[in-house]
């Protein structure tokens, strides 16, 4: 993933926002050290970004489209109320693995649940409303996920899809590549969607915050 804000000003940024717990500071640092695709993982400025969006939906139950390594899932655990859930889907053992270990570690962990398998399927045996849905997943579904967590959201409730400026390759015609044209259409969908009204927050690589017009 390239950087489209320079280091200094994600430093920066970073710097003068919520600050990361232990139990994700070292599981980021365990899973720069040991994971292949390390830079899927959500990193600080993100996670307080999420968290604030958490908090200002008033969100008691989440629903996660990508676990990884559990960064996000924690972030939004830190976030909820005691009786809060966070419903985080994963395809991948390994990842989910050392997700397991620290969510075990940190009694926020209580309010992660686990549901391994193919999100899409996932999703259809899931019963909304959920108040924040967050999408970080294979990119050629990403069309699917949105139009099903429509029907999942609860009616003040807030999408938030990562990963929508793709590196920056989302300003290139024709598209490289068919994950970048799956984004492409992503956007032009939610953009021109009557039922929703959004925003693009150029946060890292792009985060898409979606909400049901009122």
């Amino acid at each position: 993933m390239k950087d489209l804000v320079p280091q200094e000003i994600e430093a920066y940024a970073q710097a003068h926002s919520r600050q990361e717990s232990a139990v994700r500071l070292a599981l980021r640092d365990e899973t720069h050290r040991t994971m292949e695709y390390a830079q899927m993982l959500v990193g600080p400025l993100e996670g307080a970004f999420l968290q604030m969006m958490t908090q200002l939906v008033g969100a008691k139950r989440v629903l996660e489209i990508g676990m990884f390594t559990g960064y996000s899932a924690l972030c939004f655990a830190e976030a909820l109320p005691e009786d809060g859930t966070v419903v985080t889907c994963e395809i991948d053992e390994e990842p989910a693995a050392v997700a397991r270990r620290y969510v075990a570690q940190t009694p926020v962990g209580k309010k992660i649940d686990i549901r391994m398998g193919p999100a899409l399927e996932t999703m259809q045996t899931l019963t909304g409303p959920f108040d924040l849905i967050f999408i970080d997943a294979d990119k050629v579904n990403y069309l699917n996920y949105y139009q099903r967590a429509l029907d999942l959201l609860a009616p003040n409730g807030v999408i938030l899809i990562d990963n929508v400026l793709w590196s920056g390759d989302v300003l290139k015609q024709p598209p490289p590549d068919e994950r970048t044209a799956a984004i492409q259409e992503l956007n032009r969908t939610v953009a021109n969607d009557p039922r929703v009204t959004s925003v693009l927050v150029t946060i890292r690589d792009g985060v898409l915050v979606v909400r049901r017009r009122v």
